[in-house]
């Protein structure tokens, strides 16, 4: 595709003006104009040669639609939130509590030149969900941030979200957060969210996010993370097909000790695209990481996984490992997937492997013949396949929530013919 295929940005700045009246610090309005003169310069990113990051990933149906800014009071966004019995966080004032420490943090981690999407959602950045645990909290923190669609207000206009959220987890804290983006079931709308997450010395975060939108929404969801020495940071990321949804999720190891794991489960139905861009940093030595992604994919969907781990020259004893898993339950179904290692140390252990394969004959003719059905006996090889994701949820509610969800949406209903 080549650039000329992308619509020019300017057609935001009508919508932009509005968003830029909002009340806030003059260092955060400064920020808002750099965010923006910066996706007026570089616009979309395009899936040309040259441009591996979006190699696969055509943003055209996004950058094609004139996209309105909503401005809503809470009570008219769209009530779909999900009690996992956790405190809830929602649209919080990024000027409230301690401002020196925002400021000092937020656009840090994903800065502008990242790409178009990260700079339009600092240009619209209006209101940011804040977790903060201070440092040496004597007890876990457990908090859910729940960013809804929007429902479409007048039946013609399609509306874009920015969603913007900053975690910080102190020294020695321990929190586990859920991040959840929903939405109604009929509107095309767009979420542009960016996540910052700062992980400090010694401190333990249990990271989960949830893909839960409408099946013709488009999202393009951007997580960078920070960790110091002898932290902890363990993620698993959850989605459910949207037309086009892209997860791009980076960690920096930037403390000797520190360990993080990344997990991902992914379903894919009829026409829908997931794109999960994962990279982790070995920055420091003595550093573990674990990156473990799996993907289901029916009808003539299509997925992207690009696994990325970098091993820095004075990274020594570093640890890593990487798999990505596919599943494809359907002879149209496609995945591109493309692990990686960077390693500029000599004393390391890393490893890393992509499969993607239909389900097992063998295994499906061994349940027939104890007298289950197809449908059945399919469906119990895709849950087992599932299973090693959902089970690493440690809340109970949510775990069983995770597992319900994906068991309703999985339908098994047709095998390649090979199987049948």
């Amino acid at each position: 595709m080549s650039t000329q295929t992308i619509r020019h940005p300017r057609y935001y700045e009508d919508h932009l003006a509005l968003a830029a009246a909002s009340t806030g610090p003059a260092w955060l309005n400064d920020l808002r104009a750099a965010g923006w003169e910066r996706f007026n310069e570089i616009g979309f990113p395009t899936a040309r040669r040259g441009n591996e990051r979006w190699k696969y990933t055509a943003v055209a149906p996004i950058a094609r639609v004139n996209f309105a800014y909503p401005f809503l009071t809470t009570e008219s966004a769209e009530n779909t939130e999900i009690d996992f019995g956790f405190s809830t966080v929602s649209a919080l004032s990024a000027f409230n509590g301690d401002e020196d420490k925002i400021r000092q943090n937020l656009g840090s981690l994903a800065p502008l030149d990242d790409d178009g999407f990260t700079a339009l959602n600092t240009a619209f950045l209006r209101d940011v969900a804040i977790v903060r645990v201070p440092d040496n909290s004597d007890a876990p923190v457990a908090v859910c941030v729940n960013h809804r669609g929007l429902s479409d207000m007048d039946g013609e206009q399609r509306y874009a979200r920015h969603p913007r959220t900053l975690i910080l987890a102190g020294r020695n804290a321990n929190l586990t957060v859920v991040e959840t983006y929903t939405g109604p079931a009929g509107p095309r709308y767009f979420t542009n969210a960016v996540t910052e997450i700062v992980v400090c010395e010694g401190a333990q975060v249990d990271h989960y996010r949830l893909l839960n939108e409408s099946p013709g929404a488009y999202h393009v969801g951007t997580t960078r993370v920070r960790q110091e020495r002898d932290s902890s940071f363990s993620s698993a990321s959850f989605a459910l097909g949207t037309a086009l949804a892209r997860n791009d999720f980076a960690v920096k190891l930037d403390g000797p000790g520190a360990f993080c794991s990344l997990n991902g489960l992914y379903y894919t139905g009829q026409g829908q695209h997931i794109d999960n861009l994962i990279s982790i940093d070995h920055a420091q030595p003595h550093c573990t990481s674990r990156l473990n992604y799996k993907g289901i994919l029916d009808g003539d969907s299509r997925a992207v996984f690009g696994g990325e781990v970098m091993v820095r020259r004075n990274a020594q004893k570093s640890d890593a490992q990487q798999s990505d898993k596919n599943l494809l339950l359907s002879e149209d179904a496609e995945v591109d997937s493309k692990p990686s290692l960077m390693i500029y140390a000599d004393d390391v252990q890393c490893s890393h492997g992509a499969t993607a394969g239909q389900i097992d004959a063998q295994t499906l003719f061994y349940l027939r013949s104890r007298g289950l059905d197809l449908e059945t006996a399919s469906r119990m090889l895709v849950q087992a396949f599932a299973r090693e994701i959902v089970d690493a949820v440690k809340p109970e509610t949510l775990r069983n929530y995770l597992e319900s969800l994906f068991d309703r949406s999985i339908a098994v209903k047709s095998l390649p013919v090979a199987f049948v």
